[in-house]
C-alpha cells in the first residue's frame, strides 16, 4: 500500500475535493480508506428507551483509495508515491527494506 494511517492526504475527487486529511483506517481488501472529517455521513439512530429522543449520528464514512492523493511532510504538496529498496547487510544477515519515496522531490516519506 502506498498511503499508510497517519498520513495526510489530499481528495481528488467527490463532494470534498481539495481538502486535506488526515487517515484513520484502510481496508486494504476493499481498497478503500477512511479520512478524518471527511466524506460524513449520517446515521439515524432510533429511541431505545421510553422518553428518549432518536439522533442522527455523523461519522467519516470509507471512500475508494483511488480518489485520495498523499501529501509529502518534506514538500507539502499532493505528490504520487515510488518506492525504493535499499540493501542493509546487518549482523543478523542480508535483508532489504522498501521505503517510500516522494515522486517531486525524492526524498523518503
Amino acid at each position: 500500500m502506498k498511503i499508510k494511517t497517519g498520513d495526510k492526504v489530499k481528495i481528488q475527487s467527490g463532494k470534498d475535493k481539495g481538502k486535506v486529511g488526515k487517515v484513520l483506517q484502510i481496508f486494504t481488501k476493499e481498497n478503500r480508506i477512511v479520512v478524518e472529517g471527511l466524506n460524513l455521513l449520517l446515521k439515524h439512530q432510533k429511541a431505545r428507551k421510553q422518553g428518549e429522543t432518536g439522533q442522527r449520528i455523523q461519522f467519516p464514512g470509507p471512500m475508494d483509495i483511488s480518489n485520495v492523493e498523499l501529501i509529502c511532510p518534506k514538500c507539502g504538496e499532493a505528490v504520487r508515491v515510488g518506492f525504493k529498496v535499499e540493501k542493509n547487510e546487518a549482523e543478523s544477515g542480508k535483508r532489504t527494506i522498501k521505503n517510500r519515496v516522494c515522486r517531486k522531490c525524492k526524498e523518503i516519506i
